[in-house]
């Protein structure tokens, strides 16, 4: 399944990284210069230097494998597709920002420039092929996260949450820290071809081997927020910024499952037995915890952040899969489960794009719609943006024609392709139970009457993207096959099979 290659040293590699650079760069100019102009938009020069990186994606995606830094860094279609992914929800969600950013003093250039830094970390987790490479992604993107969780310094939840992210977050950068050590120790190398090429040829020592398996689970597990390291999601997403919110709930999802593919799928594939046995245990606590605590809050973002819990446990049921797949010698059904995984996540982040979104759009100075009952009468008082909202709600509970159905029928798919039935049939009973809080809030905005009559006030730009993500969901759900085939391709092309 892996061929380890001679990589040679090339720059075009990194050109959405170096373009990436360069366009923060300029950010951190025109800020400097022209900040505290009134009548200057940093937030336009930001949004357009997204289109860098943006091309440089484009172009890159029609070459084949590459290399650079002595094989520690890898551009391949997988790497191409969830960049592309990240930079569109990183302009998105600036663009949904726009005026919750600026109703609250946060219009200042530090945001902005977070924001792309947070990118960047996530453009190199995406590609690293080292294991200190990913670390190095995973803590420039992890230290623009605490920043901007706190940014408004005068805000006491945000400040209480971005210290419980940050110590937390050291806590899990101490478990991948230990773990990539122990994998060195086991292996004699930080370049996963060579670790692969190693395990493979048994030239390991396999007892230490899987004790950093172990924490390296660990250490994703505290990314991807599932149960039990999950203690910081429902916190985070309730104290945060909304903008912040958003930015920690889309992007970093994509290069967690991408550190996570390269290190367990891509990697580590030969010790399937033990790490999938891990994740099982991880996705059925993510399952039900996520699920059954939703239910109680009454907070929106605290029941999107368990919901966020619950939608991690189908990611990992993917890889569950590939795992079991692989572990019986079934390397096609192990693609498949792979391609579904990453299907979840891609159509996950478009949904919650959305979500997050609208609790900015009926957010106004002064005021945080983080509430239910801040939905009540949306419907009346503004149809169109009730109607996006439902068909998100109906889309994370899994409700055919709407991409997550598909989402969810895939992985599950794959998970009784790989003999687990039992789990499968779990996670459609946790699913039952979840579609109640998403009703919930369906419920609130058509049947319930409006506690204001204030109008809900959305930019002509905001308003015309929301549409666009809306119709998106709507439409990859009527027409699943041409993502799921490029989703396909991706892992193909990562796993260099033909």
């Amino acid at each position: 399944m892996f061929e380890l290659k001679v990589p040679g040293f090339n720059l075009i590699a990194l050109a959405p990284e170096i373009a990436l650079l360069i366009g923060g760069c300029i950010v951190i100019l025109a800020d400097s210069f022209y900040g505290k102009r009134p009548d200057f938009r940093i937030d336009r020069v930001a949004l357009a230097v997204l289109l860098l990186p943006l091309a440089a994606i484009l172009l890159q995606s029609g070459n084949d494998l590459s290399y650079s830094f002595g094989g520690m860094y890898v551009a391949d279609q997988l790497s191409h597709l969830l960049k592309f992914c990240a930079v569109i929800a990183t302009a998105v969600a600036l663009v949904y920002g726009r005026r919750y950013i600026a109703d609250r003093d946060m219009k200042r250039g530090e945001l902005y420039i977070l924001a792309l830094f947070c990118l960047l970390g996530q453009f190199v987790m995406m590609s690293g092929a080292n294991l200190l490479v990913m670390y190095l992604g995973l803590e420039l993107m992890s230290l623009s996260l605490y920043a901007l969780t706190a940014i408004r310094r005068d805000s006491v939840p945000a400040t209480e949450a971005a210290m419980k992210y940050f110590v937390l977050g050291a806590l899990a950068s101490g478990f991948l820290l230990y773990g990539m050590s122990m994998v060195y120790g086991g292996t004699g190398s930080l370049t996963l071809p060579e670790i692969s090429q190693r395990i493979a040829t048994g030239q390991v020592s396999q007892t230490v081997l899987v004790f950093g398996v172990v924490f390296l689970v660990a250490g994703l597990a505290f990314k991807f927020g599932a149960v039990p390291f999950h203690m910081w999601v429902p916190d985070v997403y309730q104290g945060a910024p909304t903008i912040a919110t958003l930015l920690i709930a889309a992007g970093p999802k994509l290069a967690t499952f991408a550190m996570a593919f390269r290190i367990l799928g891509d990697t580590l594939i030969w010790t399937a037995g033990d790490w999938s046995m891990m994740l099982t245990i991880l996705s059925v606590l993510s399952l039900g915890v996520g699920n059954l605590f939703a239910i109680a809050q009454t907070n929106l973002k605290r029941m999107l952040a368990y919901s966020t819990i619950s939608q991690v446990g189908f990611v990992l049921l993917g890889l569950i899969g590939a795992g079991v797949a692989a572990k019986a010698g079934n390397a096609d059904a192990a693609i498949n489960a792979f391609s579904s995984s990453l299907f979840y996540i891609v159509t996950y982040v478009l949904t919650t794009l959305a979500t997050f979104g609208m609790i900015q759009f009926l957010a106004r100075e002064g005021f945080e719609a983080e509430e239910i009952d801040d939905f009540k009468g949306l419907g009346k008082k503004s149809p169109w943006l009730a109607g996006i909202m439902l068909v998100m709600m109906f889309s994370l509970a899994g409700l055919p024609p709407l991409v997550g159905f598909w989402a969810k029928l895939a992985v599950l798919g794959a998970v009784v392709d790989a003999g687990m039935l039992w789990l499968a049939v779990y996670a459609v009973m946790m699913s039952l139970i979840g579609a109640f809080y998403y009703i919930r809030v369906v419920k609130a905005m058509f049947f319930d009457e409006p506690v204001d009559s204030l109008p809900v006030q959305v930019d002509g730009d905001a308003r015309a993207v929301m549409a666009l993500n809306g119709l998106a969901v709507i439409f990859v759900g009527l027409l699943p096959g041409p993502l799921v085939a490029l989703c396909g391709s991706a892992i193909r092309h990562a796993l260099q099979i033909a």
